[in-house]
């Protein structure tokens, strides 16, 4: 199993080529069959693990993402070079719109009356908390309109790695990003393994080559997993065609199942329901691992 012996399996990554595949519920339901994990979910610019998992607030962190100018209007000279020189159009009359603001600070630099600050501000959170069963989980988000997303993830690994850490190491399980973005790669580091999740469709083979040859960059252990395989069987097995010439464990398939779409409306873990043919296909697919 591949959660069941820390030594040679420490941060497993469930990923995706893009979202609505099914990543966070099958990262939900690994949760529920796996012991002595921590719980990560690095899709900081929508986390949403925390809906199924529902988890015990312990800790807010505030994240320092970026900078931000200010204008001290006392000290100004209102000569407008500040507004001719934003690219971002983040500046009208002396004024700074924090969200319009890049944090690049290049008014900073052009002021002659060194009238405007560039300072620190907070660009988001950290979530620290428990499940139901005491297992420690960890989210995050960005407040609207902010960037740093990939620094973001790594401040919330770090965080995670204290709890992993101790006399009984535990296993890192990864809920992260949709994509191939910065914050997928801030994901991918230091990690031993990566579950990619795809939909039996042209684009959905086109999402896992191009997640692939990033995940091969890094050097890491890479199994699919293909969700509502029997939509189209067709394009199934051409996933798994391409998987095997790429050497590619195919962890396995999981059917289009009608409780998987009840289980979420109802915020739950399609694992409270482990009769149905889906859950059961991600309980195998768990074990193959």
């Amino acid at each position: 199993m591949i959660m069941g012996n820390e030594r040679s399996m420490k941060h497993l990554v469930v990923l995706s080529g893009k979202g609505g595949t099914g990543k966070t519920t099958l990262t939900a339901a690994f949760s529920r069959l796996a012991r002595n994990i921590v719980i990560t979910d690095c899709d900081v610019d929508a986390a949403d693990l925390f809906i199924l998992l529902k988890p015990e607030l312990k800790i807010e962190s505030p994240f320092y993402g970026g900078k931000k100018s200010f204008i001290n209007t006392k000290q100004c000279r209102f000569c407008g070079l500040c507004m001719d020189v934003c690219r971002f159009d983040a500046i009208e009359n002396f004024i700074v719109d924090a969200v319009q603001c890049e944090g690049c600070g290049f008014c900073v630099r052009v002021c002659p009356a060194h009238a405007i600050e560039f300072t620190t501000v907070v660009t988001g959170a950290i979530y620290d908390g428990t499940v139901a069963d005491g297992t420690e989980f960890l989210h995050a988000a960005l407040l609207p309109g902010e960037g740093n997303s990939g620094k973001l993830v790594t401040e919330l690994k770090k965080k995670t790695s204290v709890y992993a850490t101790g006399d009984t190491p535990k296993v890192v399980l990864i809920d992260g990003p949709p994509g191939i973005g910065c914050p997928v790669n801030a994901s991918l580091s230091g990690a031993d393994a990566a579950v990619l999740i795809t939909e039996p469709t042209l684009s959905g083979l086109h999402d896992l080559k191009r997640i692939v040859t990033l995940i091969r960059s890094f050097r890491i252990h890479i199994s699919v997993v293909i969700n509502k395989y029997d939509l189209n069987e067709a394009m199934t097995e051409a996933i798994e065609s391409y998987a095997k010439t790429e050497k590619i464990f195919v962890a396995g398939r999981i059917p289009f199942d009608e409780h998987v779409v009840r289980a979420l409306q109802q915020e739950r873990n399609i694992m409270d329901f482990p009769e149905t043919p889906a859950a059961r296909a991600i309980t195998a697919i768990f074990h193959s691992l």
